[in-house]
């Protein structure tokens, strides 16, 4: 087999990303659509992600945000995304580029997107994602789970040549 010198896999995730961009750009500029929300997972550890030090000592290797009701000064840009939350009735500020991003799922479609990110010196082991964020205003969702029936994830596992 011939070496992949284009390296697909980076192009198909960065294409990808690029899908979680836009929504949130959209989702940006003009709210929620109907009954959309998002469950996103991320490295805390990754270049880039700025948390406070206690979710940070909470989540020290992953941790899953919801956006549905209650969030606030959500920002896009080409890097990444700054959202306002409510954890334990303290608000923060958490900045996450989209290379820090391992799972964007919106269960209101059953639509999910899974990605690889590099590895930070001192992970020794994957952790499992756990919701650490979810509205007041909202009913508890359960967390995303790529392997549920009839739910539409793309894995990139998909594009790579066995």
């Amino acid at each position: 087999m011939a070496e992949d010198l284009i390296r697909y896999d980076i192009l198909a995730q960065e294409a990808l990303r690029g899908v979680v961009r836009k929504v949130l750009s959209e989702v940006a500029r003009t709210g929620l659509p109907g009954d959309h929300h998002f469950f996103i997972s991320f490295v805390t550890r990754a270049p880039g992600v700025r948390l406070s030090q206690r979710l940070l000592e909470q989540y020290d290797k992953e941790m899953t945000i919801v956006l549905q009701n209650q969030f606030d000064g959500l920002k896009v840009n080409e890097t990444g995304f700054e959202v306002g939350l409510s954890f334990d009735g303290r608000s923060e500020m958490l900045a996450i580029p989209f290379s820090a991003i391992k799972g964007f799922f919106d269960p209101s479609v059953q639509f999910g997107l899974q990605f690889d990110v590099e590895r930070v010196e001192g992970d020794e082991a994957e952790a499992s994602a756990e919701p650490a964020a979810e509205d007041a205003a909202s009913e508890p969702s359960p967390a995303p789970a790529p392997e549920s029936k009839g739910e539409k994830v793309v894995s990139l596992d998909s594009f790579r040549k066995k």
